[in-house]
């Protein structure tokens, strides 16, 4: 369990904080995370999400974990194509009012200023860019705009302001947790493992005109997309609108992850193995669950050791 820390004669629990990244169907890992940590006696007192994460984490303080890994695992890819409620007169290609449906029937009418312990989540402004903070309100409508992926899903209005996706500003919102408290950070990062890292590369090609092995991971990467949309066939091999959405949206996660990471670093960083696994192949639940829960099994000594440290009385 949590330990303490000691100052003077007064004694005060350590508060965990656990921050869940976004990453789309990847996030279904973030089950296995708070299954496991939780199994294992830490229990967190503050949650902040994005996108997905705020989905899960959101779930987890509301109580409703149990529902949501249930449906995570009973999507099949026909399953998942049955809640994309497609239309061409809005913001984005999807309205999400199926899947706004399913939040209701678990966690209607759920303020977040009456949850059990403390919990937001991080969202995009549209227009203005500020990273906007979801603290109040209504749990759901804080969930859909910090997932409302742009081009996507259809922006949430929420207090006069347009809002999105908040991994565009904050994929792993540490800043949130310190600033709710935390005196442990524990970041689950999803982007970690996705792709080959960027660098500058002085020319495209080798010498010899073969493909570097990042350009022939790419070039691989680009069958990913969408899993259940099959482009036409276009010339020279020239990517899809699908793959270039997805591409573009990891490159800005990732090279955004890394900078907030390396700004204000978690006391621990989970990074669950996600590699082979496209951001929309939400029927894969089992698989990202089993990925957190190890991932979280390969940190647990350094948990302990911060855990230990923490509980020790200050001089």
């Amino acid at each position: 369990m949590p330990g303490f820390r000691i100052s003077g004669p007064d004694r005060m629990k350590t508060k965990i904080g656990l921050v869940l990244g976004g990453g789309a169907a990847r996030g279904w890992a973030h089950i296995g995370v708070i299954r496991t940590l939780v199994n294992e006696g830490i229990v967190p007192d503050i949650v902040t999400g994005c996108s997905i994460g705020a989905v899960v984490g959101g779930c987890f303080v509301a109580g409703k974990l149990d529902q949501l890994e249930e449906f995570a695992r009973s999507l099949s890819k026909a399953r998942v194509l049955r809640f994309l409620d497609f239309h061409f007169n809005g913001s984005g290609l999807i309205s999400g009012k199926r899947l706004q449906r399913i939040l209701e029937n678990n966690l209607k009418d759920i303020a977040i200023e009456n949850l059990p312990m403390r919990f937001g989540a991080v969202a995009t402004e549209l227009g203005s860019g500020h990273e906007i903070w979801l603290t109040k309100g209504s749990l759901i409508e804080a969930m859909r705009a910090s997932y409302a992926l742009p081009g996507v899903f259809d922006p949430v209005r929420h207090n006069d302001r347009w809002l999105f996706d908040g991994a565009l500003v904050n994929p792993v919102p540490i800043t949130m947790a310190r600033a709710f408290g935390a005196d442990i950070v524990i970041c689950v990062n999803l982007s970690s493992d996705v792709g080959p890292r960027g660098t500058v590369i002085q020319s495209s090609v080798e010498q010899n005109g073969d493909e570097t092995p990042i350009e022939q991971e790419i070039e691989q990467r680009r069958s990913w997309s969408f899993p259940f949309i099959r482009p036409a066939e276009r010339k020279v091999n020239a990517p899809g609108l699908a793959s270039v959405m997805v591409d573009a949206f990891n490159i800005v996660q990732d090279r955004i992850s890394r900078s907030r990471l390396a700004g204000d670093p978690p006391d621990i960083l989970i990074s669950p193995r996600l590699r082979t696994m496209n951001m929309f192949e939400f029927h894969r639940a089992d698989e990202a669950i089993v990925s957190g829960a190890l991932a979280v099994k390969r940190a647990m000594s350094d948990i302990r050791e911060l855990m230990a440290i923490e509980s020790q009385p200050l001089v």
